[in-house]
């Protein structure tokens, strides 16, 4: 049973600048519930209650999201906008929540890296808040929980997309072991369309086991002088540990503008249809 999801939140959101001066591009709401809200939700229904956050400065909103507002709460009591709180309620009585603090900003493996302190010598989640995910039957990560169930390895999720696009992610291939699932050979950072050694993207969604804390500490600076945890990762693909999963389900790059109208339309579309709550 894997009990810890880890939150790398420390980034700075740049591409949703006036709005992420000062709010954290987690907390940007699509509708009326925050994209790390989003995110948590999806943990816990994959079963883990354990929830660790990296942040960074500016992220103080995030901790008091995932508090009790004693004054609000009071104002709002027996009034017919109590139940819009049910949600995070929820959360807060279901879930514990941690926080450490990454100082500089040297990319995705070194945040993981930074909240070793706060999983342990365990495997745990990881969910780029980023990336809004649906899958078709359960959440993403619930399904990701029962492929490491199988394989008992590293696993990644994964799409297909366009050639032009693939400078901007991870870029993975390897053997197909079925239509789902394939075991990763070659794993590479944001290459040029003409090095990609496929079209399948990691998105914001992985299962680590724990040893990736040590190969993350000898990982040298790589793309953008950053440390990767795709270049952590190739060290275990050669090893045959890692599965790429094509998972069923949307998923929204809320990390573009684009993206995060597209998220929103398609969440209120789905309010609206009949029969939602």
């Amino acid at each position: 049973m894997i009990t810890k999801c880890l939150f790398p939140v420390a980034g700075y959101g740049t591409r949703f600048l006036p709005a992420t001066k000062a709010l954290p591009k987690e907390m940007l709401p699509v509708l009326t519930k925050p994209l790390i809200q989003y995110g948590v939700e999806e943990a816990f229904q994959a079963g883990m209650n354990s929830i660790a956050f990296v942040t960074g400065r500016t992220k103080r909103a995030i901790e008091d999201h995932f508090d009790i507002s004693y004054e609000m709460e009071h104002k709002i009591s027996g009034t017919n906008k109590e139940n819009q709180l049910e949600s995070i309620r929820e959360l807060i009585d279901q879930c514990t929540f941690s926080y450490t603090r990454q100082t500089h900003m040297r990319g995705l493996g070194d945040a993981i890296l930074t909240g070793e302190t706060l999983i342990g010598a365990q495997p745990f989640g990881v969910i780029l808040a980023d990336d809004l995910c649906v899958g078709e039957s359960e959440g993403v990560m619930a399904q990701m929980v029962k492929v490491y169930a199988k394989y008992r390895c590293s696993v990644v999720a994964v799409e297909e997309v366009p050639e032009q696009d693939v400078s901007k992610y991870g870029i993975v291939s390897g053997q197909a072991i079925d239509d789902r699932h394939v075991m990763i050979r070659d794993m590479v950072e944001k290459p040029d369309p003409e090095d990609a050694p496929s079209n399948l993207a990691i998105i914001g969604r992985y299962i680590l086991t724990p040893e990736i804390f040590g190969i993350l500490r000898h990982t040298p600076p790589g793309k953008g002088g950053e440390v990767q945890i795709t270049d952590a990762l190739q060290t275990l693909a050669r090893k045959g540990r890692v599965i790429a999963y094509r998972f069923p389900g949307k998923r929204f790059d809320c990390g573009s503008v684009e993206g995060f109208v597209e998220a929103t339309n398609y969440f209120f579309q789905q309010r609206n249809e009949p029969g939602a709550k």
